[in-house]
């Protein structure tokens, strides 16, 4: 009987997307097992690929939009309109206008990005005759609390001497007054769900700025700079728009866009795997695996909190199915995972190299790293059968 292998990664962030991802991981299983069946579970998780993979499960249509990108800049973005019975469903993913990749390394600075072109692609939704949208919420370079996205809406964020604030995270130090009057009245009347990572929230010592700050750019500095503007920023929301947000569940997701979804588009939050196996047939591949490898740039300590690696793990524990996860790196309290259901990790660097080399080989890292894992368990199998 031929090993059925059910490869269902994450993308590799600035690297491989997560189609590449899968074709690479199933190159070296084939090298290795070459009668072996590969099922593929291409895992989105609200991040880079969320809008194809849905418009693709659903045979529905992707459309072209320039929006304002996270340092200003006009970027070439889209949205998804989901095929289908029922309402008019359009799906975004904030990293399309806010994500890090499009912020050039030499400008990232969290203090300073922005989520206004999240905004311009819901209003760019919303022309396109969306009754529902669906955000996916993943892979940002911001930690603005969605206040550009706010003022992209119509919102408006005020300092005290009546001026509205620039944009950016630290821009909402200065802010002393919300006024919603202006939001688009469409906002009312349509269904925005977001799919986020529930662990995030947006204030505190598991808040959006501590944890992923750093990862963005930002200084020790700059980070508690960014926490006291969140803060104050959580204050108003509290004070103007009677919403106490700042340590609920998925308020941090994507540097706090969570939170100005909820407060200004009416959103309501969702575990965002909830969100995607909706729409995804990892269920149903899962059902026929003997064995699932899964992968992610990175395998830490976080990971346990929301990342594609120890979800996929923790559904297939369930069916008593094995995992596997590699990655680019492997972090501190990586150990943690195996509590998840991950049952053994690997990191597909061989040798010190730079990051640059890293993502430059990444695909032939991946495949051979594969092969390696696959050759492991063959040996485990001859020495069982013995």
């Amino acid at each position: 009987m031929p090993l059925n292998i059910l490869v269902a990664p994450s993308g590799f962030k600035e690297s491989l997307d997560v189609n590449d991802v899968v074709e690479a991981i199933s190159e070296g299983c084939h090298r290795a097992l070459p009668d072996c069946r590969i099922l593929k579970a291409p895992m989105v998780d609200g991040g880079e690929g969320f809008t194809k993979a849905l418009v693709s499960a659903t045979a529905g249509t992707l459309h072209k939009v320039a929006v304002t990108g996270p340092v200003g800049q006009t970027v070439d973005s889209f949205f998804g309109m989901l095929g289908g019975e029922g309402a008019k469903t359009a799906v975004i993913e904030m990293a399309a206008a806010a994500g890090l990749s499009l912020v050039p390394r030499d400008q990232r600075d969290p203090t300073l990005t922005t989520s206004f072109g999240v905004g311009e692609l819901i209003l760019s939704a919303l022309d396109a005759g969306a009754e529902r949208i669906l955000v996916g919420c993943g892979d940002s370079g911001i930690n603005d609390g969605g206040a550009g996205m706010a003022q992209a809406l119509g919102a408006r964020l005020i300092d005290k001497d009546g001026s509205e604030i620039g944009r950016g995270g630290l821009e909402l130090a200065r802010m002393s007054r919300i006024d919603v009057s202006g939001l688009d009245p469409r906002l009312a009347n349509t269904q925005i769900d977001a799919a986020v990572n529930w662990h995030n929230v947006l204030l505190g010592e598991r808040g959006v700025a501590r944890v992923f700050g750093p990862q963005k750019g930002a200084t020790p500095s700059q980070v508690q700079a960014l926490e006291e503007a969140l803060e104050i920023y959580a204050f108003l929301l509290n004070r103007d728009l009677d919403l106490d947000l700042g340590l609920k569940n998925g308020s941090g997701a994507s540097g706090g866009l969570g939170t100005g979804l909820m407060a200004f588009a009416g959103a309501t939050l969702h575990p965002r795997f909830d969100i995607v196996m909706q729409y995804l047939e990892f269920e149903a591949l899962l059902t026929s695996a003997d064995l699932v490898i899964t992968a992610e740039g990175s395998l830490d300590g976080q990971s346990p909190f929301g990342k594609v690696p120890c979800e996929v793990a923790q559904r297939a524990r369930k069916r008593d199915i094995p995992t596997i996860a590699l990655a680019g790196t492997i972090g501190t309290g990586v150990r943690t995972t195996l509590d998840t259901g991950i049952d053994a990790f690997a990191s597909i660097l061989k040798r010190p190299c730079s990051l640059e080399d890293a993502i430059l080989e990444a695909r032939k890292l991946l495949r051979n790293a594969s092969e390696d894992a696959l050759r492991m368990i063959m040996v485990g199998a001859r020495l069982k059968a013995a």
